[in-house]
């Protein structure tokens, strides 16, 4: 297999954590996005809408989510389970992701591409150009703090998002954490059970790679 990443990036930041988490040694390679390498002729044929991470298998298909990413490993390697054991586990966990991802990820990436300079014409992700609207950047920002405040809900009725085991869910809600500070959005001293669950995540080895 092979691992298509950039060490800057928060979404194959996501799969990095997951494939460390597995024990897994998988050849990656850098994809500079600054540089626009992701937008090129050659990534193109990897990836035609032009984002990490990508996992490419030994049979040649390319894995281009977060999500398949992780399908694909887990089944490949079920210990330690990041999707849950339990029927009730694994709902809540692939409910919890699905929430981080839509309530937190997508409006915090809202809040930073369409208000950043450096994404100018870079508003979306992929191979097509699209223009920033401010708006989007306002509304983004607005439903990232909601969104903190859900968290902290959530992690004062459990050890972790999806229960009494770290998962997939919580590698996705600290990614999103860690990214919220680049839009100078994050947890505040009412987010009690958050801070808890950050810094008992963040000891883990795998986030530190």
């Amino acid at each position: 297999m092979k691992f298509y990443d950039c060490q800057t990036a928060p979404s194959p930041r996501r799969a990095r954590i997951f494939i460390a988490e597995k024990g897994l040694d998988i050849e990656s390679v850098e994809v500079d996005l600054g540089k626009g390498e992701q937008l090129s002729e050659e990534f193109r044929q990897i990836n035609p809408r032009c984002t990490v991470p990508v996992l490419e298998l030994d049979s040649g298909v390319c894995l281009t989510e977060n999500s398949g990413i992780s399908s694909y490993l887990e089944a490949l390697t079920p210990d330690p389970p990041l999707l849950g054991t339990t029927p009730e586990e694994c709902g809540l966990i692939a409910n919890w992701n699905t929430r981080v991802e839509l309530e937190g990820f997508w409006p915090i990436a809202d809040a930073f591409r369409n208000r950043s300079k450096g994404m100018a014409h870079r508003a979306i992700t992929g191979p097509t150009n699209y223009e920033q609207i401010p708006e989007l950047a306002e509304r983004g920002h607005a439903r990232g703090v909601e969104f903190f405040d859900a968290l902290n809900v959530r992690l004062g009725e459990s050890e972790y998002l999806g229960g009494n085991s770290f998962s997939v869910a919580d590698i996705t809600a600290l990614v999103l954490v860690d990214f919220a500070g680049w839009v100078k959005l994050g947890m505040t001293d009412a987010h009690t059970h958050t801070k808890r669950w950050h810094a008992l995540v963040s000891k883990r080895p795998s986030t530190k790679i």
